[in-house]
Parts: structure tokens; C-alpha cells; sequence
């Protein structure tokens, strides 16, 4: 065999180009024979046929924040993503976030987990301690045509652990304060203002509600994730500077009882124990009903609330002695166990920045894409309702983070140890905060200790 400098192998009297080889045709590259046209071949030299052509890679696709009103949008994206790559195809699954993990934690175990899933920054964490997912880091570094420039640095190095890129940024959200604009003209209640704190919610909610026409004047959700960050309003927190826990604060079971007493005490929410506003997205439907004045929500739901039938818009969360709200960011990862890495590497990436992609977010409402460019930032802010859409970042000013804490591989232990005693205080007449958070405290101490 020999190799001339033109790149070209001659062997066995067969002349074949290596730029050829190398150029992803369907079919083998054609030899070209140096002997005479008389002369028979070798027997070396077999016949070009064409390759079988391959059956396209499916990919097995879990994820949640679609539920309840981006289905549609979910699929055009993955059709997009199917024409661009007609040789992977891509099977969704998607879960209402009530029920998802319980579901991706029950396909992990038993060995049929899906290729790729959506998980926020806090469940990140725990997965890629526990080795669930795979380290992306080699197939990153060999991709010539990806920059991680294309994405905010900071939520794209949330999805990094130990050093380790197991994940990509998808969008980032927060939760801010809904409010119907046509319940406060009816009773010429001012809205919302920056300087708000739960006194002034308290004393707007009073008026605002008229339990007659089942009209309530606020509403938040009674669960770990509103708990941690309302906490974090009174000046609380799960964790202490030095990694010790600390649910059972005096700030904290203050905070604890604002959460009940708004039903329980003044009346300006649901009962406790009502079970129609026990259902999943009860609260939302609600308030595009035009049943609730003021409701905690995701910035995810602006789609949701794009045609309701009133005037609404959006102010940052009153809070007790300070600000804090929400950040969440969510991303898209590889299961460990996917055999199809490189496709899931394609998906992810088309996914979280492919400008068709990005533009559909955003047309579509549906959280804030991560990306880095300006000019699709300013895409988003010119699209309302709400009209006082650039509160989704002022309220980045004082957002407050996951509490993961010293025992990350261990988070959905501390939010049912938590959770568990809220549901208690919730619905049991005799289960004061300050009881379920004593309770809650030393479940979590026991954690630590393990």
C-alpha cells in the first residue's frame, strides 16, 4: 500500500480518494481502477454497493414545564429538530410536574430511563452526585461548532458539578406577584408598589375579597417551594453560614404562620383543607378565572394567562423585612445509561439555543431563554401582556437559591421531611407551625448526621 501526497491509497491496483471516505455520503466512495480497461479486477477489489441505509436513533425525551399549556408549542420545537436531523426521531413524554420526578425516579431504577430529561438546577445537583448522568464534558470539547458564549454564564455553569459539564441550560424563571387589574379598579384598590410588604398585601387582600362571589384576595401555594422562599422574606433560611439547619427558627415559624393564617386567621385565601384548590393548577385556573386578586406564580404562565378576559399584570413579591424571590433554572441532561449520546448531545443543544427555538419561546411566552444575545432579550420584554415585564429581572436583585445545602445528594429527602410536616400544619386543626417545623428540624438533622 502507498500513500502519494496527493491523498490518494493505491492498493491492489485500486485508487480510491481519502477525502472520499471521510465525506458522510450514504454510499461507499467508487474506486477507480489504475490498471487497463481490459483487464479484469482483482480479486481485492470488490464492487462498490451501495451502504443499507441506517434506521434513524430514537430518543426517549422526559420533561415537565410544556405541561398545562406548552404541549403544542413542546412539539413544534422537536418537528424542527426531527426535519434539521432526519436521521433521529424523538418520543415525548411529558409529565405535570406534581407527578414527574416520582415518575423519572421510577424509570431511573428500573434501568428504562429516557435518553435525555428536564431537571431544575436542585435536582441537577442530586443526580450528578448519585452518577445518574452523563459527563457531556468529552462530547462538548469535540463539537468544533458549539460556545458555551451563546448562553448567560451563570445559568450555563449551574449545570456543572465538580468541575464536570453534565447538563445545558434551557431558560431561567422566577416567580413574581400576579394581580387582576379589573378586581382593584372594582374596589379602587391601588396595585401593587415596589415598597409593598405583607402588611399592605394583607390590607389590599381584605379588600379585594368577596367570598360570595368566591373572589379571594390572595393566594400562595402551601408546599417546600414557597415555604423556602418565603422564609427567606422574614429574614429565615433552612441553612445557617456554617451548613447547620436550622427550620425551626424563630423567623421561620413566623413566617410559617403568615403562610396559614391567610386562610386560616383573615380569611383572604382558600380554606386550608378545600379540596377543589388542592388539585393541580387549581390556583392557576382560578386566577384566569378571575377568582383570585393576587397570586404567586411562575413567569412560566404568562402563555397560560395571555387571553384571560381581564386586565392583569405583574409586580414583585411583597415580602416582611426583605425581598426574595425565586430562581430557577432549568436544563437538559443525558441519563448515564442513554446509548445514543451523541444524538441526546444534538437534541440539547438544539433545544436550549437553536435560534428557531429561541424565537418560539418567546413568541410563545414560555420562561426566559437563557441565551446571552441582547437583541432576543429585548424581543421578550416587547411582548406583553404583562406590561411591566422587566420585573422577571429586577426580581433577579434578590432572588434566593435552592437550598440544597451540605447534603445535596440527599434534597428530595429534605423536601419530603419539610413538605411532610407542612401538609401537616396545613391540614390539621391542632398542628401549629411551630410543632411541624420542630418535627421538620430533626428529621433534617438526622440527614445531616447519616
Amino acid at each position: 500500500m502507498v500513500t502519494t501526497k496527493t491523498g490518494w491509497v493505491v492498493a491492489l491496483g485500486v485508487v480510491v480518494s481519502l477525502a472520499a471516505t471521510g465525506c458522510g455520503s450514504d454510499t461507499k466512495p467508487q474506486a477507480t481502477s489504475s490498471a487497463s480497461p481490459k483487464q479484469e479486477p482483482t480479486a481485492g477489489a470488490a464492487a462498490a454497493t451501495p451502504e443499507t441505509k441506517k434506521e434513524p436513533v430514537t430518543l426517549k425525551f422526559m420533561q415537565y414545564t410544556a405541561s398545562g399549556s406548552q404541549e403544542q408549542t413542546l412539539g413544534d420545537m422537536v418537528k424542527a429538530f426531527e426535519s434539521a436531523n432526519p436521521d433521529i426521531k424523538v418520543k415525548v413524554d411529558i409529565v405535570d410536574y406534581n407527578n414527574y420526578y416520582t415518575k423519572l425516579n421510577t424509570q431511573l431504577a428500573s434501568g428504562d430511563a429516557p435518553d435525555v430529561f428536564e431537571v431544575g438546577y436542585e435536582n441537577f445537583v442530586s443526580y450528578a452526585a448519585k452518577n445518574t448522568l452523563k459527563d457531556l464534558t468529552p462530547i462538548i470539547a469535540k463539537d468544533t461548532t458549539f460556545k458555551p458564549e451563546i448562553y448567560k454564564g451563570l445559568a450555563y455553569d449551574s449545570f456543572k458539578y465538580q468541575n464536570k459539564q453534565y447538563g445545558v441550560v434551557e431558560s431561567f424563571s422566577d416567580v413574581v406577584l400576579f394581580y387582576n387589574k379589573d378586581l382593584f379598579d372594582k374596589k379602587q384598590v391601588e396595585y401593587p408598589k415596589a415598597d409593598w410588604t405583607w402588611k399592605q398585601e394583607l390590607e389590599a387582600a381584605q379588600k379585594l375579597t368577596d367570598a360570595k362571589s368566591g373572589v379571594w384576595g390572595t393566594y400562595a401555594p402551601i408546599q417546600f417551594y414557597e415555604f423556602y422562599k418565603t422564609i427567606a422574606q422574614n429574614g429565615g433560611g433552612i441553612w445557617s453560614a456554617d451548613g447547620k439547619p436550622t427550620v425551626n427558627s424563630k423567623e421561620n415559624i413566623e413566617a410559617l404562620n403568615w403562610m396559614l393564617d391567610k386562610a386560616k386567621k383573615y380569611k383572604v385565601s382558600p380554606a386550608l383543607n378545600d379540596d377543589t384548590f388542592n388539585q393541580p393548577d387549581a390556583d392557576l385556573n382560578a386566577f384566569k378565572a378571575g377568582k383570585i386578586a393576587m397570586l404567586r406564580g411562575g413567569i412560566w404562565n404568562f402563555g397560560r394567562f395571555a387571553d384571560a378576559p381581564f386586565k392583569w399584570d405583574i409586580a414583585l413579591e411583597p415580602g416582611n423585612t426583605k425581598k426574595a424571590h425565586h430562581f430557577f433554572a432549568d436544563g437538559l441532561v443525558v441519563s448515564d445509561k442513554s446509548k445514543n449520546a451523541d444524538a441526546a448531545w444534538k437534541f440539547i443543544k438544539f433545544m436550549s439555543s437553536d435560534p428557531s427555538v429561541v424565537s418560539k419561546r418567546i413568541e410563545k411566552g414560555w420562561s426566559v431563554p437563557a441565551v446571552s444575545d441582547e437583541k432576543v432579550m429585548d424581543a421578550y420584554f416587547k411582548q406583553t401582556p404583562p406590561e411591566s415585564k422587566k420585573i422577571v429581572l429586577e426580581a433577579l436583585n434578590s432572588l434566593v437559591l435552592t437550598p440544597v445545602g451540605p447534603i445535596p445528594d440527599k434534597w428530595n429527602d429534605l423536601t419530603k421531611a419539610i413538605g411532610d410536616e407542612l401538609d401537616k400544619a396545613k391540614l390539621k386543626s391542632d398542628y401549629t407551625a411551630e410543632k411541624a417545623l420542630n418535627e421538620a428540624q430533626a428529621k433534617i438533622e438526622k440527614l445531616v448526621a447519616k
